[in-house]
């Protein structure tokens, strides 16, 4: 991070990380104290938002608070797969501790990265991507499954809903919303066949833009990634990883 902006976003975020592990997860002053190495009366003052602690600071407290109580703890602690191999996300996507969190996380990850849209596909990755683009000060693209009234002209593209559902399913994005030479991050909450995520990508590539990035909370096995390949220059990030509970 190089700007005062970017410090001062990177600060903030430390704070919230700190007051997560103090008053969502009942860490006492102590304990964080012992951990970071820092005065209880500081740690006290940095909580309440009395005092920010300076860039250097922030970023030793980022990396011992993470290990403490990071998005991905946070994340392992809410997944609870069915007997089927699914899970109810609900929880994780209408927390918006856990949404300001992974914001954070991709500011921390894409910055310096080109990055001027956000594209997500309608619903589930809406208010991840949401926050993500606030965070990152750029716009919103929702792609959606079926024509929005009042646009003109749309691209589309559609994709199979894995090899054996006979399912169909067609993204349809407004033409104009992303423009060429744009440098756009795909958001989406869980990746799992990657599908998807693809077919985003090829909405973006179809725009004469590029694809800056790939952005997901969790990634459940790993048949997505054979699909997800937009070159070496792209990044993956992914929150947390999980062994698919199922064949």
């Amino acid at each position: 991070m190089s700007t005062h902006a970017e410090d001062l976003k990177l600060r903030l975020m430390t704070i919230e990380l700190l007051r997560t592990a103090k008053y969502k997860r009942n860490i006492t002053y102590r304990e964080l104290s012992s951990k970071t190495g820092l005065p209880v009366t500081v740690l006290s003052r940095y909580a309440k938002g009395h005092v920010l602690p300076n860039t250097k600071r922030a970023k030793e407290l980022w990396k011992v608070l993470t290990k403490i109580v990071g998005l991905e703890t946070e994340l392992r602690n809410r997944i609870r797969f069915d007997e089927n191999g699914f899970f109810d996300n609900t929880e994780i996507v209408g927390d918006s501790n856990i949404l300001q969190q992974a914001a954070n996380y991709a500011l921390a990850k894409f910055a310096g990265k080109r990055v001027t849209k956000i594209l997500t596909a309608a619903t589930g990755g809406i208010p991840l991507a949401t926050m993500v683009a606030n965070a990152l000060g750029v716009n919103l693209i929702v792609a959606k499954k079926n024509k929005e009234v009042g646009v003109k002209a749309f691209i589309d593209e559609t994709y199979i809903l894995g090899k054996e559902s006979g399912v169909t399913v067609t993204l349809f994005m407004p033409k104009n919303a992303i423009k060429r030479r744009d440098s756009v991050l795909i958001v989406d909450d869980t990746i799992r066949s990657g599908e998807s995520q693809e077919a985003l990508g090829k909405l973006v590539r179809r725009s004469k833009a590029e694809v800056s990035g790939v952005f997901s909370l969790i990634a459940v096995g790993d048949k997505w990634k054979k699909r997800l390949k937009f070159g070496t220059t792209v990044p993956v990030e992914v929150v947390t990883y999980l062994k698919s509970p199922v064949g």
